[in-house]
């Protein structure tokens, strides 16, 4: 959620004038996150989140929002896409696709209790069986066919030791993807993204901020297996920043928080380190390329590759990994 596209107020002003949501009072730039542009926008009718999309296509966007639609026609505390005066969910700002959702309450969290690791694995858990029953199917564009491409334009930019890392790594995961214990696993839409910044926490105001008032940023959402999402979450939830390894209490909190609502798998235990080491695997790619083949933008600062290397490296040497209780 950068600004690569600086908007005036007049042109918002004008592309308001197509939803039915009065007139703009402030205009407000979201410094977080690097992919797309987004404003706060506040309107004399409430307060929402303009997006200018800067990768993704008018014909890819339709899923999210009719995703996210649906997640919050089903009660989950989803950001609902405003229509146009036409009904339309997607429309233009500077020849962009763009589209305007309502901002939800709760301020994101660096570090998390494992109560609040409990409330994040409990609304992941009723958003994949929320999204059964959703329609449509768009793959996950950030998924193995995409690092696929993204790693050999990365080799001019990084060592030799790194490229073969990245390369054993993305061989690993190619048999995984192709195998017949990926086919079993339950599977459906996934957000892909589900880090901290991307979960708005509230409490009353005498308790703390424990609650999910919020889970926004679909737009990495598709479908693949749920044990992906649950690993992505995980990946970033329930670590030690430094180094990268399980915060034990915070990990089995969440585990347990999500297992209770939708059981995991055994197929899916078996399959628990190489869902973890994809995981670390398509965020250290994304960063790498992110770094070393930028985009200008206003606002933006590139997060550390190395922090998804050390998670990757964890991964695959953790004596031992978190998991739920045998019959649980």
């Amino acid at each position: 959620m950068a600004v690569f596209t600086a908007l005036s107020r007049a042109e918002v002003n004008a592309f308001l004038s197509h939803f039915a949501i009065g007139s703009l009072i402030d205009l407000q730039g979201i410094r977080t996150g690097i992919e797309n542009t987004n404003y706060f926008v506040t309107t004399d009718r409430g307060c929402y989140v303009l997006t200018v999309f800067e990768r993704l296509t008018s014909q890819q966007l339709p899923f999210y929002l009719q995703l996210m639609r649906h997640l919050s026609g089903k009660g989950l505390p989803v950001p609902e896409p405003q229509p146009t005066g036409a009904g339309a969910l997607v429309a233009e700002l500077r020849a962009k696709p763009a589209a305007l959702v309502t901002r939800l309450p709760g301020t994101a969290t660096t570090n998390p209790s494992a109560k609040q690791c409990a409330s994040v694995g409990n609304f992941l858990a009723r958003m994949h069986l929320a999204g059964q029953d959703f329609e449509p199917f768009q793959p996950h564009l950030r998924g193995i066919g995409w690092w696929k491409s993204i790693v050999p334009k990365l080799k001019p930019h990084i060592p030799h030791d790194v490229m073969n890392a990245l390369a054993e790594e993305l061989i690993y995961q190619d048999s995984f993807f192709r195998s017949a214990a990926f086919e079993k696993m339950p599977s459906g839409p996934i957000h892909a993204d589900l880090f901290r910044d991307n979960v708005l926490l509230t409490g009353g105001s005498d308790e703390p901020a424990d609650q999910i008032g919020g889970v926004i940023d679909f737009y990495f959402a598709g479908c693949s297996i749920w044990l992906f999402d649950l690993a992505v979450t995980m990946n970033d939830w329930c670590i030690v920043q430094a180094s990268g390894e399980f915060d034990i209490v915070r990990a089995q909190a969440l585990l347990d928080a999500y297992h209770a609502v939708r059981p995991l798998t055994d197929v899916e235990q078996e399959s628990w380190r190489t869902a973890l080491r994809a995981a670390a695997l398509r965020f250290w790619i994304s960063r790498l390329y992110d770094f070393y083949l930028p985009r200008p933008a206003h606002l933006l600062t590139p997060h550390d590759p190395a922090h998804f290397e050390r998670i990757l490296q964890r991964r695959a040497l953790d004596a031992s990994l978190p998991w739920v209780a045998p019959h649980a």
